[in-house]
């Protein structure tokens, strides 16, 4: 394992100086693309990703429809400008297209498709910059457009890290933990449901880590789930005053 350029962990403070159950800070709009019909953007601390959904649509070509539910569409990239390394190449790569998958499947249990026979529905996903957690941040960002877009949805889909870092479980992972960290666990939760839509393991988990990283994800996840739900209220009771004076 690479030795990383600082100490990861120390006096029980993580190097960024937050508790090892702290989330970086959260931001979160909603509505932010004109042009789509759903959209928002999440920040889990320098990590930010922008999701816009166009559609239900009359799905083309029509082969490609389905007669009893709707068809979600899901693409994942990352800006040439995104991360601190070179420019990354615009073409997407082969973690783009997996990941675009893994956003797909994570975020289905929770869209009512049966709603929307013979229709697509296209999610579009931009990091903008990326300092570790980027697929939790695209979950939250994507299940948030699609709720902006007036899809009809069971549950929103939260989606936060937890790690193991010198041996200790912490919540939302940043890049140098992502790259010098002994474990990862990314989560798509559905805070009402309580239901996981996304459960992915990266290294060696003992039971008691792994039991005690899914309670941490949970408080992570109904965390940011109380950021959405402010966020989504705040454009929606904007509009409200806006026609109805009040």
């Amino acid at each position: 394992m690479k030795k990383p350029p600082v100490p990861l962990f120390q006096n029980g403070v993580r190097a960024d100086g937050r508790a090892p159950d702290q989330m970086r800070e959260v931001n979160i709009t909603v509505g932010i693309v004109s042009n789509a019909d759903g959209s928002a953007m999440v920040s889990y601390g320098a990590t930010t990703a922008v999701a816009a959904v166009y559609g239900p649509r009359e799905m083309h070509p029509r082969h490609l429809s389905l007669p009893d539910r709707g068809v979600m569409r899901v693409r994942y990239h990352m800006a040439p400008f995104s991360t601190k390394d070179e420019r990354k190449s615009p073409t997407p790569t082969r973690r783009e297209i997996e990941i675009s998958k893994i956003l797909r499947e994570a975020l289905e249990p929770a869209v009512v498709l049966e709603q929307y026979p013979r229709s697509r529905i296209d999610v579009f996903i931009e990091i903008l910059q990326a300092d570790g957690s980027t697929r939790v941040a695209s979950l939250t960002a994507a299940s948030l457009a699609l709720a902006d877009a007036g899809v009809y949805m069971r549950d929103l889909v939260i989606g936060v890290s937890v790690g193991l870092v010198d041996g200790a479980v912490v919540l939302d992972l940043n890049g140098l933990e992502d790259q010098y960290g002994e474990g990862d666990l990314p989560v798509g939760y559905m805070p009402n449901l309580k239901r996981f839509t996304l459960l992915q393991l990266d290294g060696a988990w003992t039971r008691d880590k792994f039991l005690e990283a899914l309670n941490l994800a949970i408080k992570g996840a109904e965390f940011v789930y109380q950021k959405a739900r402010d966020a989504l209220k705040s454009k929606y009771m904007t509009i409200a005053e806006d026609i109805y004076g009040r």
